[in-house]
């Protein structure tokens, strides 16, 4: 595919500088404007991934940063705003890193004795136990030392969706008080594209967070299949996510997954880490992707 791509960016090129001299100045002007022209050429393609998805409703958005190029399955959907849930995790963990709230991944939040539906909940966790367990009593810890005015500054310089955190405390959905909050089917809502856009502006380098404390979230993001770094994210709707990157060498395929299935069938963030898994090894791990 890329090689494809490549060979029609440079024909494109090559009939707009036919007649020039091969000097070594013309040599550097069409280096430069090839660069120009993938950085300003964006691809957007629609494709089939009914397949993996099977009987669950939902969208998806792959983006090759490299190609500055985007496969939307269920492209309305993938611009529509919902609550992101869990997959917040990966911009508060960054958040609280910068502001130091938190200074590393075994730093920890003490457990108040309540009996939490998950019982890897009911101790003191470090960062990337917290993060991992996908456990919301330690984030609200975080995000209430993080602050309204330190996280509202971070959402609007990242773009991250509506950026609205008014409903700081939640909408009450969870029975307990710091299993609430703004990101938890309230007011902050994000569409697909827009948390792809969020995850490739941080790993790609485009954002102002530092590289120390990118790499902690990706270490703690990385999941059980090679390559592959995530969070998911689930809602009490019968909704789920899982956004993050799929990395092979200098490469980054960044995805989001969305499933809204209703009355359908249950489901929850492992199910559409099942999913983007399916899709990255069917689609993104073959070699001839990268060729």
């Amino acid at each position: 595919m890329k090689r494809m791509i490549a060979f029609l960016l440079s024909s494109v090129l090559a009939i707009s500088l036919a007649g020039c001299n091969q000097s070594e100045q013309n040599s550097a002007e069409t280096a430069s404007s090839v660069q120009k022209f993938k950085e300003n050429t964006v691809n957007e393609n629609e494709v089939d991934y009914s397949q993996e998805f099977g009987q669950i409703k939902g969208c998806c958005v792959f983006y090759d940063a490299s190609m500055n190029s985007y496969n939307f399955y269920n492209k309305a959907d993938c611009k529509t705003r919902y609550s992101p849930n869990s997959i917040f995790k990966i911009i508060s963990t960054l958040e609280g890193l910068e502001c130091g709230a938190v200074t590393s991944e075994t730093s920890t939040m003490n457990y108040n004795g309540n009996i939490y539906p998950f019982e890897s909940w009911n101790t003191n966790l470090n960062l990337k136990e917290a993060f991992q367990n996908s456990c919301v009593w330690y984030y609200r810890q975080l995000i209430d030392k993080i602050g309204k005015e330190t996280m509202k500054k971070g959402l609007e310089e990242i773009g991250y969706g509506n950026c609205d955190i008014s409903q700081w405390n939640g909408s009450g959905l969870n029975p307990m008080e710091d299993t609430n909050g703004f990101w938890l089917g309230s007011s902050l809502e994000i569409s697909p594209l827009e948390a792809v856009n969020v995850t490739s502006k941080i790993f790609e380098g485009k954002s102002r967070y530092s590289k120390e404390n990118i790499d902690i979230l990706k270490n703690i993001m990385k999941s059980d299949t090679k390559g592959i770094y995530g969070k998911t994210g689930t809602g009490m709707d019968n909704s789920a996510w899982y956004a993050g990157f799929y990395e092979k060498e200098n490469d980054k395929i960044y995805f989001a997954l969305h499933l809204q299935n209703g009355d359908g069938i249950k489901i929850a963030g492992a199910d559409a880490k099942k999913i983007a898994v399916s899709i990255i090894e069917k689609h993104y791990m073959q070699e001839e992707y990268y060729e």
